[in-house]
């Protein structure tokens, strides 16, 4: 730690401080100190495997502008659906015809789905973070509270949680492997065992033997989010911590299913680059893995930016509605049979719209704060984010019902 960062830390309770100034005095010393963001650290796994190279290869060569509408109404055509297809659909000459989009990814989503739309919650037991990532309201520099659950706790809150009705659960972390260590991650895994089907983890990426660890202690998918695949930009978002090394992160799916998982999500944050070759990285990402892997279950998430501290550092490039439809029906007409989640980082509106077009997994009765399910735990953390839908369980199921879709808990049983 430099005596810069630690100086920041030590006064981090300090009102008084001038947040600003401090920020930039951290932010220069870190420049000076910064490591190379495509170097991989000790310890990390490097795996033989050419998935990055093409998916980066191939997102710097789409030029989206390129597309007419007639290279739409072609793609839209298809039965299935090609990566070149994937790009005109994410063009600028698509936007017109969002309504075909909807109709057909419609189509795509009842045949493949049915009307079942799934259901779950995320579980944040810890917010502890050794990264800095501007756009973050968990970044190691922001003045927050900051908590981890024991595992006492952490059984309260699934307890509670599972009172709802609710069989799958996703745990989350901040990216801190001295706090949330890979053990006490597995030991929250063996407890949501006892009360949820299906387990989801959204953690620091790990080695493809830690997941083997973390599947044997009961996760059954990961999901990792890679905020975006320019790897320009995301040195420029990425400045400390493990999370700066951009090509471990990029492998991360791949090292879970080496490791075991039977399940992986992928996700750029739209809004922190160009969000049309973000999600063409996102959706090539899955389907390279997809072919190399193919008993893989396959997921996406469309999370747009959202308000958290120090949010005006940024310049987010903004991601509309119907931008974000797009991107939703694209990644449906793409791969049909992937499962695509609308999190609660969207309104209540866009959320019962988008599960009755594509979307087939929702979270309800969501918080990202530390704690926050049992009343009686002490020294809650702050959230993450800013959450848009505060719905309850039983009020999204209700919604789902009054929308002629089946509410589903589980998707998967052990035997």
């Amino acid at each position: 730690m430099t005596d810069v960062t630690k100086r920041a830390k030590d006064v981090s309770a300090d009102a008084h401080i001038n947040e600003s100034i401090l920020s930039e005095e951290i932010l220069e010393d870190q420049k000076k100190n910064r490591i190379d963001h495509m170097t991989y650290l000790p310890g990390m796994e490097e795996i033989p495997s050419d998935v990055m190279d093409q998916v980066v290869s191939e997102m710097k060569k789409f030029d989206y502008d390129r597309y007419t509408a007639a290279d739409v109404k072609r793609a839209l055509a298809h039965d299935v659906r090609t990566p070149e297809d994937f790009q005109a659909l994410l063009s600028p000459a698509a936007l017109p015809f969002l309504e075909e989009m909807a109709q057909a990814a419609q189509m795509e989503t009842r045949k493949h789905f049915g009307n079942s739309v799934y259901m779950f919650t995320p579980i944040y037991i810890a917010n502890y973070c050794e990264n800095y990532c501007i756009y973050c309201g968990f970044n190691c520099h922001n003045k927050i509270n900051r908590a981890q659950l024991n595992a006492e706790e952490i059984e309260k809150e699934m307890q509670a949680i599972a009172e709802t009705g609710l069989q799958e659960i996703l745990i989350l972390t901040g990216e801190s492997r001295s706090k949330s260590t890979v053990e006490y991650i597995g030991e929250a895994c063996k407890i949501a065992r006892k009360y949820f089907k299906v387990i989801g983890l959204e953690i620091y990426p790990v080695n493809s033997d830690e997941y083997t660890y973390l599947h044997q202690c009961g996760a059954d998918y990961v999901t990792v989010f890679q905020e975006t695949y320019n790897s320009d930009k995301y040195e420029t978002l990425h400045l400390a911590g493990h999370k700066r090394i951009f090509p471990y992160r990029v492998s991360a799916q791949e090292r879970a299913l080496m490791g075991g998982m039977r399940g992986v999500g992928f996700g750029a944050l739209l809004g922190l680059d160009d969000f049309r070759k973000d999600a063409f990285a996102t959706g090539y990402h899955a389907y390279l893995l997809q072919r190399k892997y193919p008993h893989a279950e396959i997921a996406f998430s469309c999370p747009r930016l959202r308000p958290i501290i120090n949010n005006d550092r940024i310049n987010p490039m903004d991601v509309h509605e119907p931008q974000l439809l797009q991107v939703v029906c694209a990644y449906r007409l793409f791969m049909p049979y992937a499962s695509i989640t609308v999190s609660t980082r969207e309104c209540e509106r866009v959320r019962d719209h988008l599960v009755q077009i594509a979307a087939t997994k929702i979270s309800a009765g969501v918080s990202t704060g530390i704690g926050s399910h049992v009343e009686d735990i002490e020294d809650k953390g702050d959230d993450q984010f800013e959450i848009s839908d505060g719905r309850s369980v039983d009020e999204v199921y209700e919604a789902l019902l009054s929308n002629h879709l089946q509410p589903v808990m589980s998707d998967y049983i052990y035997v």
